[in-house]
Order: C-alpha cells, then structure tokens, then sequence
C-alpha cells in the first residue's frame, strides 16, 4: 500500500473468518457465526492506522514526527500545547502543570473551555489572545497559535500573572500615595488661602493656628516624600548584599541615646547581650529599622509604660541569629490585621495614625530592611497587653 491509504489488517481478517467457520462445527447457530463474524470484521475495519500524511513519515532513525514533536517541547519551560486539527494530541510538562494532564487527547474545545481559547481556535496562524482566569481567579494568560505544518498546530502559553500583579501594585501604590500627600496639602492650600484671600478676618490668634496647622501638615510630608525615597532606595538595592559590619548593642544604645533626649529617658529600657552580636548590613538602614519600631512602639504604647528594647542571641539549628525585640504595653492588634501591617499605607486606625504624623510606611520600609539583610521578621500582639516585634539577623564572628 501506498502512503495516504489504510492497509487491510489482513491477518485479524482471516482469523476472523476462520474463528466464525468454527463456530457451527462447535455447536452455534449458523446466524449467531455471521453475527459474530460481522462485528468482528467491523471492530477490525475501524481500529486500523490512519493513513500518513506525507508530512508524517517517519525520519531515516525510524521516528515518528509526532513523537519528534513531543520530544521537542517536553522540555521547555513555556506551556506548549500541540494539536493534530482540533483535537490536542501532546502537551509539555509545563501545559500539564497549568492546566491538567487531562486535555491530552481531548477535544480542543472540551479541554480549553475558556470563549477567548475555544475563539483563538478559528483565528489565523500568528493569532493571540489575552485571557484572565484561565487556571485560576486572578491569573492572566497570553495564548498564541502557530502552525506547523498542514494539519499540526501549536498554542504558546505566555503567563502574565505577576507582570499584571505588579502593574496593579504600581497603580495602587501611585494611586495611595497621591491621597496621602492630598491631603495635607489640601489643608495647607486652605489656611493659606483663607490668610491671603481675607487677611483682614484673621486676628493674631488665629493666624497663629493657622501657621502652626500649615507647618504640621508641611512636615508631615516632608516625612511622606522621606519615606517614599526611603522605600525606592530599598527597591533598588534589594539585591545587593551589605557588607559592612554592625554591633547590634552598640547601635541599639546610640539610637536610644538619641530618642531618650526627645521623648525622655524613662520612656525607654534597653537590654543588651553581654558579648557582642554582630551582624552584616547596612548601618544606616539598621538604625532606620530601629528608629521605627521604637517610633511606632511609642506611638500605640502606654505612655506610662516605657518601652522595651533588648538585645540578644537567638540560636537557631546550624545557624547563629542576633535578635533585636522591641515591646510596648500598649492597646495591642486584633488578629485580622496582624498579616497586613508590613503593607504599604495599611493602618489599623486610620485617624490615630494620621494625627500621630504616620505615613503607614514604617512597617512596611521595615520589612524590606530585614529582606534585605537576609533576616526574619516577626510580629506578635494580644488586645489590652501591647505588642512584641522581633527581627532576627544573621550573626558572625567577631
């Protein structure tokens, strides 16, 4: 036979006929024989090869070009998913472990499902389409069908998840931080205002009020734009590992040293290791960790009740930590909010935070320090007995 035509099973076809000429010798009916043989030759008809396509002739080593295919995108990270017309005759490792390995030899749009896949299935070669929630809610897909030859086909799997995920952050970050500097300079422009346009209303009192609003609100973004440097800075230096080396005591005792001469020295207690803990990392963003946690401890802590800075070793399996915990006495955090607080502008009490100068990115800018430093964060807090932040940091020898 040629290729492009179907051979006859001739072998299955004579015992077919030999197996129903036995079966009146052994006792059958006549009819039941020709049944019999008829089903047979039938089951036989249907099962044999589809004939080859020219294109589909095996190479000189004798493999089959699907195979030769299969063979070929198996290993690549991008999802591939083949097709013989419409129906999915292979699928990569990476397909399979996006979508299941469920669609491999299944109707293309049985397996696809999605309206944009099963369309992309009638677009022309190079087509594309854009879809979200393909493998999941929030997930985000660009596919995109290539021909082969004349009846296989493959579609790209392009994951574009975190490229969205990202392009939302961004947008929501823009998006805070123009609210937060809103407005305290909406306020500033009103008093302002209110002192240019109508001078003559406003009496000595008043306009010292209104100059001591605008100085408030100014500063308080000043201290938003230092944040918002202070947080690119760290995104840009995410990946480069500090070198220098800091003694957690020593740093802890100057930081202190320098709060206690404005808020006072009783507000304060620091315990240190006696040896020495040193660590590698930045000095400037360890002192600015520090600052801001002892900041917020006294924010949302007992002003009666000083807080609690100590020092000390934290030894862990085949790792030697440093462990810097600042505690205060203070309301303490609901549970539901504890998982958020290292986001950006998230804030448990909004008002409080605002009137207390807070631009919610302390915790946040924090986070990224300790991520930086290779180190762990922790934050532990109970309602009406305050709450215990602890950042542990790899510690080397003297």
């Amino acid at each position: 036979m040629t290729t492009g035509e179907r051979e006859i099973p001739w072998p299955g076809v004579i015992i077919a006929v030999l197996a129903a000429a036995l079966m009146p010798i052994a006792g059958a009916d006549l009819w039941l024989a020709l049944g019999v043989l008829v089903i047979w030759l039938g089951s036989i008809w249907l099962s044999r090869p589809e004939p080859q396509s020219p294109d589909e002739s095996a190479d000189p080593r004798g493999v089959h070009p699907r195979e030769m295919m299969r063979e070929t995108i198996e290993p690549l990270d991008l999802p591939l998913v083949l097709f013989d017309r419409e129906r999915i005759i292979a699928a990569n490792a990476a397909a399979r472990a996006a979508l299941g390995a469920h669609i491999v030899n299944q109707d293309a749009r049985i397996a696809l499902r999605h309206p944009e896949a099963v369309r992309l299935l009638d677009l022309p070669d190079g087509g594309s389409v854009t879809i979200r929630g393909l493998t999941g809610g929030k997930s985000l897909w660009q596919l995109t069908r290539q021909r082969i030859d004349t009846r296989h086909w493959v579609i790209e799997f392009i994951d574009r998840t975190t490229e969205s995920d990202i392009g939302r952050a961004h947008t929501d970050f823009v998006a805070n931080a123009s609210h937060e500097l809103r407005t305290p300079l909406a306020a500033i422009i009103g008093y302002v205002e209110t002192m240019v346009d109508e001078p003559d209303k406003v009496d000595a009192e008043t306009a010292q009020r209104f100059h001591e609003t605008v100085l408030r609100e100014a500063r308080r973004m000043q201290s938003l734009v230092s944040d918002l440097m202070s947080l690119s800075q760290l995104e840009a230096e995410k990946h480069d590992v500090p070198t220098d080396k800091v003694e957690l005591g020593q740093l802890a005792a100057r930081v202190v040293g320098e709060l206690a001469t404005t808020f006072g020295a009783e507000r304060f207690t620091l315990d240190r290791a006696k040896d020495k803990l040193i660590v590698v990392g930045d000095l400037r963003q360890l002192e600015q960790l520090l600052r801001n946690l002892a900041e917020n401890a006294l924010k949302y802590g007992d002003d009666k009740t000083p807080v609690r800075i100590e020092i000390a070793p934290a030894n862990s399996p085949g790792k030697d930590w440093a462990s810097l915990t600042v505690v205060d006495r203070g309301a303490g955090i609901a549970p539901e909010h504890l998982p958020h607080l290292t986001r950006r502008f998230y804030r448990t009490d909004p008002s409080r935070s605002r009137a207390g100068g807070g631009t919610g990115l302390g915790l946040a800018i924090v986070k990224h320090i300790v991520e930086r430093h290779r180190g762990k964060l922790d934050i532990a807090s109970t309602l009406g007995e305050g709450t215990t932040v602890t950042v542990q940091l790899p510690r080397v020898p003297d």
